[in-house]
């Protein structure tokens, strides 16, 4: 049972997790109850139950000042919606440090642990009233549920129409790809086309496009079955994997989509992963928020929704997209590059607090120097997280390595003293 650690003690906080049978409408009429009573939600989550395969958890918090008005809720959740309520609560010392995962096993702790999506829609989502389109991106929900770390990612038969979809998508992104994309996206696409299934017509299989990855810059996908927490997402980027998406946009709108799908990650995130110093970039990011406070974790989130997102960056005279955002939109690539929107130098101080629309194309952009100088940045900005370790990133062991003690220094040391002989030697040779 997962429970979400708030960052200050001055108010406590109470929580419960009830369940619903997955049916239209179910959750709607579980929240019309918090709003009649005037509860503001300050959390949120959802999951599939483990006890009952036709029910969803929600895992929610409200403040204590509720407390009167969360015992009327409960009863109503209970009688009007014979709904199963546990009351929880969860209280924080304000010096703990958040827990984050160690190994990469850990991350089989949290995959699951979805804000929204997954096989629910909301319902202003295209394919909100398809049972059909409801029920596959069930099958897909389930994948993502059932999947642990060292397995091979199930791989999906696709329809007729999704692949029509895909190849909608894939047709016109790729027009745009020479005069819009980054030198580095448009290096790798080529590969992709030729070692993992890239065409028009074929929709490429995760597993395929992860074992690309892993042989390029170590970065692997694992199937996820709707949007992460902010802190569980960049956590699993410190273990250089990303939370993949397996399902497609709903066909009646092929060039919009309300949530991260297949053609946002596998034509938007992939090329870029493929890429050794925007892999240490991502990397950097993920490192960071491993502990952090939860207001760092917010600032670390808007870094990297205007980088890895929509991000923008310095090529010669000209300015290219590198945001997965930008290049998974035909809209929005073509938009980013005229004079409409205003374009600011990446700054993670600044850009860490700048607000930023979800539904709508950026008003604002941030624009990179380089990789190498966004993730120059990134780090000194990550050294301003206050925790009391450094956490650096063990490929050997595939685990996190919490520098705390005098100990941990010492094999650090005797680590990058060995890679400096090598490189010593290296440069011998060169003479």
């Amino acid at each position: 049972m997962y429970l979400e650690e708030e960052t200050s003690n001055k108010s406590e906080v109470i929580s419960c997790i009830f369940s619903l049978k997955e049916e239209v409408g179910a959750l709607a009429r579980a929240l019309r109850l918090f709003e009649e009573k005037g509860i503001n939600l300050t959390h949120i989550e959802s999951r599939p139950s483990r006890t009952n395969k036709e029910q969803y958890e929600f895992f929610i918090s409200v403040d204590s000042t509720c407390s009167q008005a969360l015992d009327e809720i409960i009863d109503g959740l209970r009688a009007q919606i014979s709904g199963h309520v546990h009351e929880l609560s969860r209280s924080k010392h304000k010096d703990r440090v958040p827990w984050f995962p160690n190994d990469i096993q850990d991350l089989d702790r949290f995959a699951n642990q979805i804000l929204s999506y997954g096989s629910e829609l909301d319902s202003d989502h295209p394919g909100f009233t398809d049972q059909v389109y409801r029920a596959r991106r069930k099958e897909f929900a389930d994948i993502a549920y059932h999947y642990r770390h060292g397995q091979a990612i199930p791989r999906v038969e696709y329809t007729e129409e999704e692949r029509a979809t895909w190849g909608t998508v894939f047709k016109e992104l790729k027009t745009l790809y020479p005069t819009h994309a980054c030198r580095e996206h448009n290096r790798v696409f080529p590969l992709l086309e030729k070692y993992c299934g890239y065409t028009q017509d074929n929709i490429p299989q995760l597993e395929d496009v992860s074992r690309f990855l892993q042989s390029c810059t170590g970065f692997r996908l694992r199937p996820v079955a709707g949007l992460l927490s902010s802190r569980d997402f960049l956590a699993g980027l410190a273990f250089r994997v990303f939370h993949s998406t397996q399902y497609i946009r709903h066909s009646s709108k092929p060039m919009y989509t309300p949530e991260p799908d297949i053609c946002h990650e596998l034509l938007g995130h992939v090329p870029l992963f493929a890429d050794p110093s925007f892999a240490q970039f991502s990397q950097e990011i993920g490192l960071a928020s491993l502990g952090a406070p939860d207001e760092y974790i917010e600032k670390l989130a808007t870094v990297y929704w205007f980088t890895v997102e929509f991000g923008l960056c310095k090529q010669g005279s000209e300015i290219k997209a590198y945001g997965a955002g930008l290049l998974s939109s035909f809209g929005e690539l073509q938009y980013c590059l005229t004079d409409k929107p205003q374009l600011q130098c990446f700054d993670p101080d600044k850009t860490s607090l700048q607000k930023y629309p979800i539904t709508e194309f950026q008003p604002i952009y941030f624009v990179a120097e380089s990789f190498e100088d966004a993730k120059d940045r990134v780090r000194k900005f990550a050294a301003t997280v206050p925790r009391p370790f450094t956490v650096c990133y063990n490929a050997y062991t595939q685990s996190i390595e919490v520098l705390d003690n005098t100990q941990q220094l010492r094999n650090l040391a005797d680590s990058i003293n060995s890679e400096m002989g090598i490189l010593c030697d290296a440069l011998r040779k060169l003479e």
